[in-house]
């Protein structure tokens, strides 16, 4: 899971600054690395590092620079380390300059053998990015086979297997297209003077953007200095199966998405409301609280709250200099984050009946410790309530869940997972009342917690990094 944006207007102005705003509005989606690319004076400036959007895009480096054109990324690797080399955009010079930028979100299954394609046709990468793999493939296409860049991307299409929601850009030109499944999301909006892409309409309010829309599954948008074209084909036609429908993630409703976001056509906050709702359908008892674990279940929570007449407390302080445990790339820092990061109040939890309310059960980091750090506190029951499904299999399309064993439902069944939890009870959310919430439940994908992958699986240590 990664974050986009792209920004093209018709005249020149603080565009690297406006990308900055929105990626920093992104930043939940990715803490690790961050980029903007931009169109100057007939090239492609790129500026990208480790850190987070505010530490590296400070106003003293965007003091100045102006354009028509800028892409942006925040990244979360799904694999490996954190690296520069893996680092979006990536940026590709010919014999004329830095002439191409490319950002993406997603992760694709036939990473190795497009590798190994390029290879074969002299092209060699500097990293192990699935975007750094897409731009090399498009440039041969537009300087190899001579081209024009809506063919080049047409035949992209046929050639990607996986998630992608990308934005490439030219200096004169910006080109954003989605996967025929639509993995990941990808939102268009209308400026005064041109048009934003970003995967989340937060980013959007933060431009204040206009005619909000999903880029379609399969679609191409062509942003030219004479205005903007979209380029629509059956997405069936790029689709190994040719089936109809999409394959929207259903993960973002839950936890990757910020609540005040529309994602998919859908309130993100009025789903995890109504998650909560239907849990506390499951309970015979009404609690004397509901907690959340801040921030992602706040109003999974506060839906539970609302149909059980228990009230909802906030009795656990976050710190919010301490980035989301989930996304954390390495087991350790999961373990030291949630320490850092979660904090009782003190007195509030004395002898009371307490439901913990978190959103998914990954790797287990988070939700033992919690329940220790509240029985600590004093609680006399602690009920753990999750507001997904069991995450049973890994995600190919951009999350970091790489293996089935490293699940920790893989490892214990569920009242073995309560007592390692040392909850009185523990229940999750159940897969055909999460996809009767979000109404149009085979427009999603569900693989994580039923195993059904819409495009297949890798070869096992050949995926790529986001």
């Amino acid at each position: 899971m990664c974050g986009i944006v792209g920004i093209y207007t018709h005249q020149r102005r603080d565009i690297p600054e406006q990308a900055s705003l929105a990626l920093f509005a992104e930043q939940h989606r990715g803490q690790e690395s961050c980029g903007l690319a931009w169109a100057e004076d007939g090239r492609i400036r790129l500026l990208k590092a480790m850190g987070l959007v505010k530490e590296v895009f400070t106003s003293d480096v965007l003091a100045g620079l102006h354009s028509h054109c800028a892409v942006g990324h925040v990244r979360y690797p799904t694999q490996g380390g954190a690296t520069l080399e893996n680092a979006q955009p990536h940026l590709v010079e010919t014999l004329n300059g830095p002439r191409y930028a490319l950002t993406s979100n997603g992760d694709l299954i036939n990473y190795a053998s497009l590798r190994e394609e390029l290879n074969r046709n002299h092209v060699y990468l500097a990293s192990r990015n699935d975007g750094e793999a897409m731009i090399r493939l498009l440039v041969h296409l537009l300087e190899r086979e001579g081209m024009n860049p809506v063919a080049a991307i047409q035949t992209l299409f046929t050639q990607l297997e996986g998630a992608f929601s990308t934005v490439f850009m030219t200096p004169d030109e910006m080109y954003a297209f989605r996967d025929p499944y639509g993995f990941r999301p990808m939102l268009l909006g209308e400026l005064e003077d041109g048009w934003a892409v970003t995967s989340e309409s937060c980013a959007q309010d933060i431009l204040r953007t206009t005619n909000i829309r999903e880029v379609e599954p399969g679609e191409i948008l062509v942003f030219r200095p004479t205005g903007m074209t979209s380029i629509r084909t059956d997405a069936r036609f790029f689709r190994s199966d040719h089936r109809p429908g999409t394959a929207h993630c259903v993960f973002e409703l839950i936890y990757f998405a910020r609540p005040d976001s529309f994602q998919y056509g859908k309130q993100v906050y009025r789903i995890r409301q109504r998650i909560g709702q239907t849990l506390a359908g499951y309970d015979d008892f009404t609690p004397d609280c509901v907690v959340p674990v801040p921030d992602s279940s706040n109003f999974i929570a506060q839906g539970y709250s609302e149909a059980s007449g228990a009230p909802y407390s906030m009795g656990l302080i976050r710190n919010h200099y301490v980035g989301r445990t989930f996304i954390k790339p390495v087991q350790q820092f999961r373990d030291e984050s949630v320490k850092q990061k979660f904090n009782p109040l003190a007195g509030f939890f004395t002898g009371k009946r307490v439901v913990l309310v978190d959103d998914s059960i990954v790797r287990g980091t988070t939700l033992r410790k919690l329940v220790r750090m509240i029985r600590s506190a004093g609680a006399r029951e602690v009920h753990v309530r999750i507001g997904s499904p069991p995450v049973k299999f890994p995600c190919y399309y951009g999350i970091d869940t790489p293996t089935y064993e490293e699940l920790i439902i893989n490892q214990i069944n569920q009242e073995q997972l309560r007592i390692h939890m040392e909850a009185d009870s523990l229940k999750y959310l159940e897969l055909k009342d999460l996809l009767a919430i979000v109404e149009n439940g085979s427009q999603f994908c569900a693989a994580c917690f039923d195993g059904r992958y819409p495009v297949g699986t890798p070869i096992p240590g050949k995926k790529s990094q986001c």
